[in-house]
Parts: C-alpha cells; sequence; structure tokens
C-alpha cells in the first residue's frame, strides 16, 4: 500500500483499553492539538477487549467525528499487538503512537513532528520526570535496557510509547506474523535514524495503568527471548565458569589424594558438586526451551492480533 507523502498528514494511533472515562477527553485533546499542526489527519482507536464500555465509545466518536476509526479486537493481545494492528491501518505519510490516559499531552505532538523533520525517521518523547511508582520506574528502565540489546541501538534507553515515526518504516515489519510483538524492535528493522526529545509527563488523572510491574517483567522477558540472543550468551558463559569450575575441583581431588593419600571424604562435597552442576544444566535447557518455545509459537502461524469488528465502511 503506497502512503501518502503531503505535508502535515498524520495519522495517530492509541491502544485502549478499560479507558472509556478517558477516551472523549482524548479525542478533545487531539483535535485541538492537530488542528494546529496538521493539514490532515485521522484517530485511529484500536480496542484491546476492553472490559468496560470503550468500544461503545469509540463507536460513538466515531460516528460523531469522521476521522476516527476503531478497531475492535477479539481478544486481548497486548499494547504492542494492538499497536501494530493500528499502524497497518494508518493511511497518513507520519505515525503518532499515544497512551491513552493522557500522561502524554496531546499538545506535545507539534514537537515531536518537528523533531522528525530534522531528517530522522523515528522520534520519541521522552518524560522530563516520570510520573510513576518507584517500582514501575525500575522496571521500565529495566526493559529499556534489555531492549538495548534487542533493538541494537543507544536510542532504546530513550524509548517510550509517545513516538512519531514515517509511515514509510511499516514496509520492514508489514508482513511480520509473530504473537510476540516489540514495536520499537522492529522500527529497527526499517531505519536507524533515531532521535528523542524531553516532553512533558502528567500524572495519572483516574484509574489504574493497564502496565503493571509484572506485565513491564514479562515484556522484558519476551523481548529477550523473542528478539535477542543474551539469553543464550549468558547460558554459554554460565556453562564455561561451571566448567572451569570442575576442572579446579578435580585438580583438587587429585592433588588431595596425591599429598594426603586418599580421596577427598564427606558425601555433602559430592552432593553440593552434583547439585550446582544439575543446576546449571537445568538453567541452560530452561533457556533452550524458551527458544524452542518462541519458534514452536511462530510456526503454529499464530496471528498477533485479530479484528472482530471495524467502525469503517466497508
Amino acid at each position: 500500500m503506497m502512503e501518502k507523502e503531503a505535508s502535515g498528514e498524520v495519522s495517530v494511533v492509541v491502544p485502549v483499553y478499560n479507558s472509556a472515562q478517558f477516551l472523549p477527553k482524548l479525542v478533545e485533546e487531539l483535535e485541538t492539538a492537530l488542528l494546529t499542526c496538521c493539514s490532515r489527519y485521522e484517530l485511529i482507536l484500536v480496542n484491546d477487549a476492553s472490559k468496560d464500555q470503550s468500544w461503545e465509545v469509540i463507536c460513538e466518536l466515531s460516528n460523531e467525528h469522521p476521522w476516527i476509526h476503531g478497531f475492535n479486537l477479539m481478544r486481548n493481545v497486548g499494547q504492542h499487538n494492538a499497536l501494530l494492528c493500528g499502524i497497518r491501518a494508518a493511511k497518513f505519510a507520519t505515525i503518532v503512537t499515544i497512551d491513552d490516559d493522557l500522561q502524554n499531552p496531546p499538545s506535545e505532538i507539534h514537537k515531536l513532528l518537528g523533531k522528525l523533520d530534522e531528517g530522522l525517521d523515528v522520534v520519541y518523547g521522552v518524560p522530563a520526570e516520570e510520573q510513576h511508582n518507584f517500582l514501575r520506574n525500575m522496571a521500565s528502565r529495566v526493559t529499556k535496557l534489555v531492549l538495548q540489546n534487542a533493538m541494537g541501538a543507544e536510542i532504546a534507553t530513550n524509548i517510550s510509547a509517545f513516538r512519531a515515526f514515517r509511515t514509510s518504516v511499516r514496509q520492514s515489519f508489514q508482513n511480520y506474523r509473530g504473537p510476540f510483538v516489540c514495536i520499537d524492535v522492529l522500527l529497527t528493522w526499517g531505519t536507524t535514524r533515531f532521535g528523542a526529545l524531553r516532553v512533558s509527563h502528567s500524572p495519572r488523572r483516574d484509574g489504574e495503568s493497564g502496565y503493571s510491574l509484572r506485565s513491564l517483567i514479562v515484556h522484558a522477558l519476551n523481548m529477550m527471548t523473542g528478539f535477542s540472543v543474551i539469553p543464550l550468551q549468558i547460558a554459554s558463559i554460565v556453562g564455561f565458569i561451571f566448567t572451569i569450575f570442575g576442572l579446579v575441583t578435580f585438580g583438587y581431588v587429585i592433588s588431595s589424594y596425591l599429598l594426603r593419600g586418599s580421596p577427598v571424604a564427606g558425601f555433602p562435597f559430592l552432593a553440593s558438586i552434583i547439585a550446582i552442576f544439575s543446576g546449571a544444566q537445568l538453567f541452560a535447557l530452561g533457556i533452550m526451551g524458551e527458544y524452542l518455545a518462541r519458534m514452536y509459537f511462530r510456526l503454529m502461524d499464530k496471528p498477533p492480533y485479530t479484528v472482530r469488528t471495524t467502525t469503517l465502511c466497508d
């Protein structure tokens, strides 16, 4: 599909999960912001199987505003999978992604678009001061460190859900169908021109974030085994260390026998050595099992999302 190249045409993609109370205000602020910096625009709201009335609100907003399009997913697939759905549906030359909780003010979109015009393909809006709790901030930092290796780009430490990029970049992952999705990694498949700038970050106005500490940890683990070979490298290092440890222990046993005339005594010593090496082997097998599981899921051709219905006319 060919993207339109007209200047100032922007598609905004928002993954929605249990955010019925935020959507009218989000649309109001987005319209105000987009009117000042875009000649044409659209808003794509992807409902990630919300448990509240989010889809009903999306349908109402779509009826009131022709520039709003909604996609209702059949099951909850996660933020990045929902984003992939909206990104593939975008029709304008620039895509902006933003969360549905208004912590990133839409009034900051023009900053990302201005930075994008400096010859970049992807620009992240990095919070000047994150408004999350300590554990959430720490989990987010760990996730970014994991992504730095998976993405192979220094910009990984500055990633955020508030991003702007050229729609042409999606050509590099247009045919991606794996169930584990990381938009930031997929963007690196198409370009190396990344940038970032500081933007304001407001406290959450109401409700709780759909991204818990547990989900961030799971996301980091998925990134490590789905887009990186770090775990396999760790397993190799652990195996090498325990091989050296085994050789040293063997040398100790031989030297003890030669010097004292008797082997090292004691069942606890033997049991400890067996337990250590068994643990190392199970650790390595567990990592290989994770990679085999990822290959298994991809061979199953499980789609990253399935759309139940949309507000678009056929």
